[in-house]
Order: structure tokens, then sequence, then C-alpha cells
């Protein structure tokens, strides 16, 4: 049912290619679709932590994973959609862009975070990587950061959205932060 869920914008975005229904510039609306899936996805990896510590239950956590490699997967296609289909693979004008819109790297910089995150992501790379693991995976709050500096950089008219996703990314984080100190030894003990 998960994999369902996670692949369901996907089947959406296929089916508008099919249909022709993506508009007047479709590869636009392919980006921006796999681009917000990815932070959509990015923040809902991040809240299933503070679900677990607000429900109790155990069932948040064994998403997690799931939702974040869902995450790198929208991410990868969000990446591979300006490579190829915006951008026809000319790596010159990769370049041009990045001089001209340096949210771009802000964007690529949160992609390169999840990489390391996807590959490290199975039970073996847990055992090899010890305590260092959890430490490496504490790159998806750098990867959240970037992916709403990269989206609220991108629009330059309605920030509603991008606010929104940056408001719920600093409650996530601010939860993270207040637990943390909350845990922390009394001062002299």
């Amino acid at each position: 049912m998960a994999h369902a869920l996670a692949l369901l914008p996907l089947a959406l975005l296929v089916l508008g290619v099919v249909q022709d229904s993506l508009g007047a510039d479709p590869v636009a609306e392919i980006t921006h679709a796999t681009g917000t899936w990815a932070l959509r996805l990015l923040l809902l990896g991040l809240a299933l932590t503070p679900l677990r510590r607000l429900t109790g239950q155990t069932w948040p956590i064994r998403l997690r994973r799931l939702v974040g490699l869902y995450a790198f997967f929208y991410a990868c296609l969000h990446l591979a959609t300006w490579l190829v289909l915006d951008l026809g693979g000319f790596w010159r004008q990769v370049f041009d862009d990045l001089a001209k819109r340096p949210y771009i790297m802000l964007g690529f910089a949160a992609w390169l975070c999840l990489l390391p995150l996807a590959i490290t992501s199975t039970r073996g790379w847990m055992r090899r990587l010890g305590r260092r693991w959890g430490q490496l995976h504490k790159l998806v709050y750098a990867a959240g950061l970037l992916a709403v500096a990269h989206y609220l950089w991108l629009v330059k008219a309605d920030l509603r959205e991008p606010l929104m996703y940056a408001a719920i990314l600093g409650v996530l984080l601010g939860l993270r932060g207040y637990w943390r100190w909350r845990a922390r030894p009394p001062q002299g003990a």
C-alpha cells in the first residue's frame, strides 16, 4: 500500500504525458511536480520520528526508510528532468544555468546530501557503519534546509507554498531541538 501511494504522483504524471494534459509547458510541470514530491516526502520522512514520539506507536519508524528512498527517487527524477528534458544534456548549458540561477546549486547540494543516505540505507550499511550511520544520516536535516531554500529562491512571486514547507520544516526541526534540549543533563550534574 505504501509503495502504491508513493508511486501515485509518478503514475499521474505519466498519465498526464500520455493524455497530453500537462499544460503548455509539460517539462516545467514534470520538473515542478517531481521536485515538490521529493520535498513533500522528505518532510514526511522527517515527520515520522516526531509522530512516533507523540503517538507512542512504532509503525512510523518502519516507514521512514521507504519514505526517504522515495524522496530520493523523486529528487533523482527532478534532477534528471532538468538535465535531460529541460537542457537536453547540453553540459555547457548546465554551467550557464548554474551561473544564471544559483538556486539550482542549492537543489543539487540537497540531492548530494540525500545520495549517501540512499546508498547507506540498507541493514548491511547500518552494521558496517555502526554509530557513524546515525551521524551520517543527520545529513537529512541539511538536505531539508537546502531543499526548502532551493524552492524559496526558485519562486519569484507567490511564496505561500514554499513558506508553508519552510514552516513545516521549522516545526519538525524545532521539535527535535526541544526534545534534545529537554534530554540534556542539568548543569553541574
